[in-house]
């Protein structure tokens, strides 16, 4: 094989939704390439790339995987990724080193869910895309319809460059044109199709298209700049298990996907000034997409794109906001599990390092530094507060935590003050439980799950004046005496709390006073209706009296509590709730029925849009503590094929009914049993 540079490599992600073929394919390419010595499979659990236990117990990928292999002079690096939207954050990542995200379609399954998320997401990452549909010989299969879902749903410029024939036992070239003849539709046409978005993409080229001044190996040599830019998405086909289109999707890996150079160009961002990186140049600049450890060596793997300079085992280097230099050591190449070392990676290649402490997204450099824009990850909603079950266990608890947030970037922990809780979000219940699973097989230990509690807030909505409060104590000794006279009012939503001190002369000592504020403060975080924390109101302290001997801080601080207490119920107070704003997608058939669930979560509608291949998109403002179990009830509601995102919007007023029923369970929780 030719050495390794920029122009003869090409970086692709496989995409797409559960059970689309991925992984299946990926073991094809790796097999028909020489890689490996057998064809590896999911089912039976002998997958190079499904390499977990767990995995291999559910057949289903979970994690991404790195592979590479040669093709006619070419390195290919892929990474395979999972297709459960509970996993997105695995297959989001793994669009930062690529240039291409080839999106897996099942025959059989249609155009899924996550098929959608994904390709719209490499678009808007500005990646190149290209289609290759699988499983052509299943009894469900049904090639040419699905090309026009295709069409439909993601645009003309997805063209078939080869197409099913002999009965889905091979494939028939489009363009280059090849003989045969094909199952369903016509060479010459699909030729043209792709000959024009090819063309389409470049001004000159089309003049001299349409002057008949072009041949076919020129419109080849441009169609990875077109793809590059959007103007076509070619449609390839394939059946893994039967060494189907195989050879052919190789060889339109090498000859449309566009090589570094010509594909996505990464920017350095340095105090909000764009750096463009010299992929030619000598400096070191490379971008961490994954992290891994591995299960038995405990070693953890760090898998980088290097887009500029050159790496060894004696580099150096460092990461953005670090000071501290790391020592590359080891540079590998991985398939699977398998790592194989290198002396040396280059611009435009994807290689690991071992025993670094990286994160997902991180940026290596040797002299200049910033940071590297990432895809957008969603925010993980579903979220479970976790207790260990045995004592001891917290170090055990944190470790895990910190290395499942480091290898997944959607996956969150929080420790409430408030509500004194460890809280896990992840994308869905899968994705979570996922998580807790490996920690009690790796980790050995466990936890007691259960909803987090809903931030509430406290706030009033009246006002009151001149309430008095006193606070006396005699112990024999030195005694206590603080006397405050407040007026309290609403203040703005979202303004927080306001101290005011008019008092004027020495009715209070002026040193005294910031005890009054503090003890309020201290009210306020432990609420005075249910437990939660009070926000957006205005104290004025107009009065008071201090002793000469028994006034003291701790004195004030009571009186501030107390004071606080008494004004806030007499001025009407209410609870607020978390509001979030709601995007569910699904088939157009289910409409009305997510439009009833919501309405019965008090959710209000803002409006909905329809999108291609009849789906369409609900949105919503709904109470978080509506939509605690909401995962689960749209998977049962469109029978697996819907999703949603939220994102927190505001607070509000919670319904009168609703604020009863809260106060009363606070009660509960608070009050000793008899």
């Amino acid at each position: 094989m030719a050495a390794i540079t920029i122009e003869n490599i090409r970086n692709i992600a496989f995409v797409g939704h559960t059970g689309a073929g991925k992984t299946s394919l990926a073991e094809a390419m790796l097999f028909k390439a020489g890689v490996t010595n057998r064809l590896g499979n999911v089912n039976d659990g002998t997958s190079v790339l499904d390499f977990t236990e767990e995995e291999k117990e559910k057949k289903s990928s979970y994690y991404s995987a790195m592979c590479h292999l040669p093709h006619a002079g070419v390195h290919i690096n892929i990474v395979d990724t999972p297709g459960s939207s509970d996993f997105c954050g695995q297959a989001i990542a793994a669009l930062i080193p690529v240039e291409t995200a080839v999106v897996v379609i099942s025959a059989a399954d249609g155009i899924g869910v996550n098929t959608r998320k994904m390709l719209q997401r490499a678009r808007e990452f500005g990646l190149a895309t290209m289609i290759v549909v699988t499983r052509i010989d299943a009894d469900t299969a049904n090639p040419e319809e699905l090309v026009g879902q295709i069409q439909e749903s993601f645009g003309a410029e997805c063209v078939p460059v080869n197409l099913p024939a002999g009965g889905a036992k091979s494939v028939v070239g489009c363009f280059p044109k090849g003989s045969g003849t094909p199952d369903f539709g016509d060479i010459e046409d699909a030729y043209t199709a792709a000959v024009e978005a090819i063309v389409g993409a470049d001004d000159d080229l089309m003049e001299k298209y349409l002057g008949g001044e072009t041949n076919d190996d020129e419109i080849a040599a441009f169609a990875p700049k077109a793809m590059a830019q959007g103007a076509i998405i070619p449609i390839l086909f394939a059946n893994s298990r039967e060494d189907v289109g195989i050879a052919e999707l190789l060889d339109k890996i090498v000859s449309f996907a566009p090589n570094p150079f010509q594909g996505k160009q990464r920017v350095l961002v340095d105090d909000e000034n764009e750096i463009a990186i010299d992929q030619a140049g000598p400096d070191f600049v490379a971008q961490v997409f994954k992290v891994m450890t591995d299960v038995k060596s405990n070693i953890k793997y760090s898998f980088v794109r290097i887009l500029s300079g050159a790496v060894d085992s004696a580099s150096s280097m460092k990461t953005t906001g670090e000071g501290k230099a790391l020592r590359a050591g080891q540079v590998q190449h991985l398939i699977g599990t398998d790592h194989a070392e290198i002396d040396q990676g280059t611009a435009g290649d994807i290689v690991a390092f071992s025993k670094l402490d990286l994160r997902i997204g991180d940026v290596l450099y040797s002299k200049q530094g910033g940071k590297i824009t990432t895809p957008k990850f969603p925010d993980p909603m579903f979220a479970l507060a976790i207790q260990s079950k045995g004592r001891g266990d917290d170090d055990k608890i944190s470790s895990a935590l910190k290395r499942f947030t480091e290898e997944d970037p959607c996956f969150k922990i929080t420790r409430d003050p408030v509500m004194h809780e460890l809280v896990i979000n992840g994308v869905g219940d899968l994705h979570v439980r996922s998580i807790l699973a490996r920690m009690a097989k790796q980790f050995k230990v466990e936890v007691d799950t259960k909803p987090p509690k809903i931030p509430y807030r406290e706030t009033i909505t009246g006002s009151v004046r001149d309430i008095e409060y006193t606070h006396k104590k005699q112990s024999g000794g030195a005694g206590q005496f603080a006397r405050v006279i407040i007026n309290m009012m609403p203040n703005e939503r979202g303004a927080g709390y306001e101290f005011i001190d008019k008092i004027f002369g020495g009715a209070i000592d002026q040193s005294f006073r910031p005890s009054v504020d503090k003890g309020i403060k201290g009210q306020m975080t432990e609420g005075v209706l249910a437990g939660y924390p009070v926000v957006d109101v205005k104290v004025e302290l107009i009065d008071g009296k201090t002793h000469p001997v028994d006034s003291k801080d701790i004195a004030f601080q009571i009186a501030g509590r107390g004071v606080f207490k008494d004004a806030f119920l007499k001025c009407k107070p209410a609870l607020l709730e978390p509001i979030v704003n709601i995007e569910v997608t699904a088939p157009a058939e289910f409409v009305g029925d997510l439009q009833g669930d919501l309405a019965s979560r008090r959710g209000r509608p803002q409006g909905q849009d329809m999108l291609p291949g009849n789906m369409v998109v609900l949105k919503a403002v709904v109470p978080l503590a509506e939509v605690a179990d909401y995962h689960s009830r749209l998977s049962s509601i469109t029978a697996g094929q819907g999703s949603y995102s939220m994102e927190f919007s505001h607070y509000e007023s919670v319904p009168g009914n609703v604020q009863q029923q809260v106060i009363d369970q606070a009660k509960k929780v608070t009050e000793p049993s008899d």
